[in-house]
């Protein structure tokens, strides 16, 4: 610590594939997003946030989204009440093509799951939603972790207090796209 800005990378091949897939956008920000971890961890019910709860993010014009959920929660998107598209991750996505999408995006926006730290693995620039009480490994009082440059940390100020966590992100994301 402090780590390298990145340490994984993925092929020129995967990455031109996961490129054709975000052109068509054309949107001034491209950003993936993983609202939720496995259920069967032992914090999950405060470490993952309600796709709904991410609405505000998902009304903001001029940005494309692109989920990067697999699993259950992937299947949260066919109830989503915004009109808003998210591109879906197709279902048994190889890892390594996940990681050739999140090279060609802007940015990642991930609670703490495995595509946290897959972001900062490559160095993408990563906003981290954490909950109240985080794991270990951020720390506390900080904004920026020791781990990943390119990640940035959003805590919660109270327990399962995500809406002020997004309110922030609407602020940043407003001032990343402008």
């Amino acid at each position: 610590i402090p780590s390298a800005p990145s340490y994984i990378s993925v092929s020129r091949a995967r990455r031109a594939a996961a490129q054709a897939r975000i052109e068509p956008s054309r949107a001034k920000l491209n950003v993936g997003l993983a609202w939720a971890g496995s259920k069967q961890h032992s914090n999950d019910r405060n470490r993952s946030c309600p796709l709904d709860a991410l609405a505000p993010l998902l009304a903001l014009q001029d940005i494309a989204w692109f989920s990067l959920q697999q699993g259950e929660a992937a299947r949260e998107l066919a109830t989503l009440a915004t009109p808003t598209r998210i591109d879906e991750l197709p279902a048994y996505t190889p890892l390594v093509d996940t990681a050739a999408l999140i090279a060609e995006l802007d940015l990642v926006i991930s609670v703490d799951t495995m595509i946290a730290h897959l972001a900062g693995a490559l160095g993408k620039r990563c906003w981290l939603l954490l909950p109240f009480a985080p794991d270990w490994r951020w720390m506390l009082g900080r904004d920026d972790t020791p781990w990943y440059p390119a990640t940035r940390l959003y805590r919660q100020s109270k327990l399962r207090d995500w809406p002020s966590v997004v309110d922030r992100l609407v602020v940043d994301l407003r001032a990343l796209s402008s």
